[in-house]
């Protein structure tokens, strides 16, 4: 059963000014790491990662705020390099208040000229 749908779409030069101490305060050491092997697209992986993060948050219909924070929803690539979403901290304690134990989490990322979107399908069993 499908508990709830979020879409977010970014302007991905939004992240060309932002410093290196606002990036670690958002993004993930694997994050920064994986948008830095690529350089010459850092900022739309970036933008692609906030854009995973905001449609996470649309589709259990929370924002950020005191019980959830930035580094509690990430994006990581499994070995096939598809992006998949890790829930920790109140992000996964929401998650499960909205979807019981053992939710699934379809994440979808897609960037074109200067947008990066994303999609997150979240199911329960």
């Amino acid at each position: 059963m499908i508990i709830g749908i979020g879409i977010d779409l970014v302007e991905c030069n939004r992240f060309l000014d932002w410093s290196a101490f606002k990036k670690q305060r958002i993004f993930t050491k694997k994050e920064l790491e994986y948008a830095d092997n690529d350089n010459a697209n850092s900022e739309r992986h970036l933008a692609n990662f906030w854009a995973a993060r905001e449609a996470f948050l649309k589709a259990i219909g929370i924002g950020f705020g005191d019980d959830i924070s930035f580094s509690d929803v990430s994006v990581l690539h499994n070995d096939a390099g598809r992006p998949e979403l890790q829930i920790s901290g109140g992000a996964k304690a929401v998650l499960k208040d909205v979807a019981g134990d053992g939710a699934r989490i379809h994440l979808s990322l897609t960037d074109q000229g200067e947008y990066c979107a994303a999609m997150v399908v979240i199911e329960a069993k």
